[in-house]
């Protein structure tokens, strides 16, 4: 439940103002009242400092392309791409995408009440006229247009999806790996190897039982460890001429994680306007304390 939320902190936010006021009228008391609308002020002061927080980071960040992108928090713009070829599938539609955010709900007295949510944590890529960067979405706030939602009786699904080819918008932590930076262990990967091979027997006696009498001799082991040891050299030459390899994640000091396939006028624009929202909601929970306080109720 929590992985679900993380990424959506307003609706948060305004779910819990919602249940708040709903327990205030409930209980009636003024004294309730006073303690919900000073927790409503804080609540709204940390939604108008997030708010503003974004809105700033999208409009003050300069643009970056992915392969000349200095090393720390960046903006970059290019259309999502499969990491590695690999799509995922959408839980209930079955579309082919490269993230998706899903819901669940279940219609009881006529509400509408949540059973199940998630999203899935598989990278994805940005490419743009210089290169391609892995985005890691763990941690990130969303943002997406392709939004649907499905009725099934008493069951309501909705999904949010980002598609291959969409125009894509990310801010986060830019880090890029060369093959030089790469730490390899020779002698933990041959060890490794050899236990997958070991593993397998039959496989196992084919290629190494060479006088064929069902046993490996410490001479047949011997030559073993010579051909896991040409083999992890081999792999270890292959990673070593890779190319400079570009991650984008959520940075470690909180600074606003972002990735939608909206327009960065379009995104600084909604959270400078949910700031303004955040404000006038505080400036009513003060009020609404002041009167309360004012009347000695």
């Amino acid at each position: 439940m929590f992985r679900a939320w993380r990424g959506r902190f307003f609706v948060f936010l305004f779910f819990i103002q919602a249940a708040l006021v709903g327990l205030a009228f409930n209980l009636g008391m003024p004294l309730a009242w006073k303690v919900i609308l000073m927790a409503l002020a804080v609540l709204n002061l940390m939604g108008w400092l997030a708010a503003l927080r974004i809105a700033r980071a999208i409009n003050d960040t300069p643009t970056s392309r992915v392969a000349s992108a200095a090393q720390g928090y960046v903006e970059l713009h290019g259309h999502a791409r499969p990491h590695q070829g690999q799509q995922l599938m959408t839980p209930f539609s079955q579309l082919p995408c490269l993230w998706y955010r899903f819901k669940t709900e279940r219609r009881t007295n006529d509400r509408w009440e949540q059973v199940e949510s998630g999203e899935s944590l598989a990278p994805f890529d940005l490419e743009d006229a210089s290169g391609r960067c892995t985005i890691e979405p763990a941690g990130a706030h969303i943002q997406t247009t392709h939004k649907e939602t499905r009725n099934d009786g008493e069951w309501r699904h909705t999904e949010e999806v980002l598609l291959k080819g969409d125009r894509l918008y990310a801010l986060g932590a830019f880090r890029s790996v060369s093959a030089h930076d790469l730490v390899l262990d020779a002698r933990r990967e041959e060890g490794e190897l050899l236990a997958e091979w070991k593993a397998d027997r039959d496989e196992l006696h084919r290629r190494f039982d060479l006088d064929g009498d069902g046993d490996i001799s410490p001479r047949e082991w011997t030559l073993a460890r010579l051909a896991a040891r040409r083999e992890i050299a081999r792999q270890h030459r292959e990673l070593r001429t890779q190319a400079t390899r570009h991650h984008l994640s959520k940075p470690a000091d909180r600074r606003p994680y972002l990735i939608s396939n909206l327009s960065p006028d379009t995104l600084g624009r909604r959270f400078a306007w949910l700031a303004r929202l955040f404000l006038v909601l505080i400036l009513g929970s003060l009020v609404g304390l002041t009167y309360l306080l004012k009347s000695g109720l």
